[in-house]
């Protein structure tokens, strides 16, 4: 499904952007990129060095809001009309002038993620489902994984004519099927173990069973055979080979019920925790250091379960360098463009305050 518009570019025209110079060769001995330039030209400058080579995207782009964003003694305000204090960017761009501003630089990001790349892309809910069709037209319906409900902050709206809006969103996709993915985990809550693990040993350790087999018929193999005198049930194999199985009940690790039916024991104090779900808490900070600035550890999150050390992380849109920071923060690259001369300076003092401050090349986009 593709959205249509009276401005829209051919892929080959967005792929035939000029490159911007820059101000000094890239240097490969410094991974980290801080550039000062307008990301299209820079995007495309950048795909002759890391085509299929970043592992994966975070941006937070303009939303469309017809606002200035200014920083005023150092703290960032949002403002519709007011030029009190120094300006951090100016979102003007609104409907399909917005939608295709924003395709161009998707189309440029595509050609730098690798094969095992996915992209986050951070949106509010008045454009985010036309953003949703652009993403799929670029990386493809096939390759959308998640669309990520962020709560955002406490209630308000309390005189709003409509519902409140607490939230904004997260489209999650990846370029392909073999995408990194570390299976981030959640913590049991104190009520998940009460629910979950209501089972008690001897000893008083909580704990729960699940079965041994699993959905599908092996009619081959060791975990379709017969284990201490049982085949598994119709429709369905053993989750492990019999030696396994074996090695779980000598560890005391199986549970027989009184009609001989046996269950693997999980405890709870063994738990990995639960898988993640789709709807986040990670509330933004009042005092910011930037216009817009994101959780942090929503930010590393991300990085966690999306990449892996040694990555290299993209963010075109860095604002006040918060996904750059986290990357750093977890052994990753990073790269981070931003147009913005107040955006490159928070970068660069946050930068400045890291424990082991980061050996990173900053790099200006030269004038025409």
């Amino acid at each position: 499904m593709n959205i249509y518009y009276e401005n829209k570019k051919t892929v080959k025209d967005i792929l035939a952007t000029s490159s911007c110079k820059f101000d000094q060769p890239l240097n490969n001995q410094t991974p980290n990129k801080l550039i000062f330039g307008d990301n299209l030209s820079v995007l495309k400058a950048l795909s002759k060095t890391y085509r299929s080579k970043i592992d994966l995207v975070y941006i937070d782009p303009p939303f469309a809001t017809k606002k200035k964003f200014t920083l005023t003694d150092d703290r960032a305000n949002s403002v519709s009309n007011s030029l009190d204090g120094r300006i951090a960017y100016e979102d003007s761009l609104t409907g399909s002038d917005f939608l295709e501003f924003l395709r161009e630089r998707l189309i440029l990001i595509r050609e730098l993620m690798s094969d095992h790349s996915s992209i986050y892309l951070h949106i509010d809910y008045k454009i985010g489902h036309y953003v949703k069709i652009i993403m799929d037209e670029v990386f493809g319906i096939e390759n959308f994984r998640n669309d990520i409900t962020r709560i955002k902050c406490s209630p308000k709206n309390f005189n709003r004519k409509a519902y409140g809006n607490v939230k904004d969103l997260i489209l999650f996709y990846s370029k392909d099927k073999k995408y990194i993915w570390n299976n981030p985990r959640d913590p049991l809550t104190d009520a998940d173990i009460d629910n979950r693990f209501t089972k008690i040993n001897p000893s008083g350790r909580k704990y729960t069973t699940v079965p041994l087999h699993a959905p599908g018929e092996t009619l081959n193999g060791e975990t379709a055979q017969k284990w201490r005198g049982i085949f598994p049930p119709k429709g369905r194999h053993w989750r492990s080979s019999p030696s396994v199985l074996d090695k779980l009940d000598e560890e005391g690790l199986i549970e027989w019920s009184k009609n001989g039916v046996p269950r693997k024991i999980i405890y709870a104090d063994e738990s990995s925790g639960k898988k993640r779900q789709d709807i986040w808490l990670y509330k933004d900070k009042q005092n910011l250091r930037y216009p817009t600035e994101k959780n942090s550890d929503m930010l590393e999150a991300i990085i966690l379960a999306s990449s892996n050390p040694g990555s290299i992380v993209l963010d075109c849109f860095c604002g006040s360098g918060s996904t750059l920071l986290a990357a750093e923060k977890n052994d990753r690259n990073w790269i981070g463009i931003d147009k913005s001369k107040e955006a490159i300076r928070v970068t660069k003092e946050s930068i400045s305050f890291l424990e082991n401050q980061s050996n990173f090349q900053y790099i200006e986009e030269l004038d025409d």
